[in-house]
């Protein structure tokens, strides 16, 4: 027989590190201008032009499709349904978010759709440019959705986030 921890599938947390993600901006950032300047110095423009427009549709197709490919990378599934009832909630809504990371735009548009039902504040900050705010708010990984006192980390189901914004207005 076999044991029944076995048969569950190992998923990777839902949610990047910020560190992970200033690291990957630093060497895309050095990367990226490099590969052109090398490709200008050689005159070959073919490649000029492919590295000009690779590089950033990858990265596009990277975002575009996460939630496809999720599965594939040990993330697990991406899925969610909006809940069936929620609480209408006057309170302010805080989420952080940082430029490269699949989670972050799933998030987002979670909270827009609540936003609608719920009819609370959303007050979006990328910390992208602003890593001296992620470490005066203990921010190491991202999404963070903030109501309050309250944090959740990572990708928050619709539900999860429902929860959240209505137990702040107690």
């Amino acid at each position: 027989m076999k044991n029944s921890s076995q048969s569950l599938e190992t998923v990777k947390k839902q949610e990047c590190t910020v560190q992970s993600l200033y690291v990957s901006g630093v060497m895309l950032a050095i990367t990226y201008p490099l590969g052109l300047a090398y490709f200008v110095y050689e005159a070959n423009w073919t490649a000029f032009i492919g590295w000009l427009i690779f590089l950033p549709c990858l990265k596009w197709a990277y975002l575009r499709f996460f939630p496809r490919i999720s599965k594939g990378m040990g993330y697990g599934r991406i899925h969610d349904e909006l809940p069936a009832n929620v609480k209408k909630a006057r309170v302010d809504v805080t989420y952080y978010s940082l430029l490269g990371c699949p989670f972050c735009p799933i998030v987002k548009q979670r909270l827009e759709t609540l936003q609608k039902e719920m009819d609370f504040t959303l007050a979006t900050i990328d910390l992208t440019l602003k890593p001296q705010m992620a470490v005066s708010k203990g921010i190491r990984s991202v999404p963070v959705v903030e109501v309050g006192k309250q944090r959740l980390v990572g990708n928050a189901t619709t539900e999860q986030l429902a929860q959240l914004i209505a137990g702040a207005q107690v």
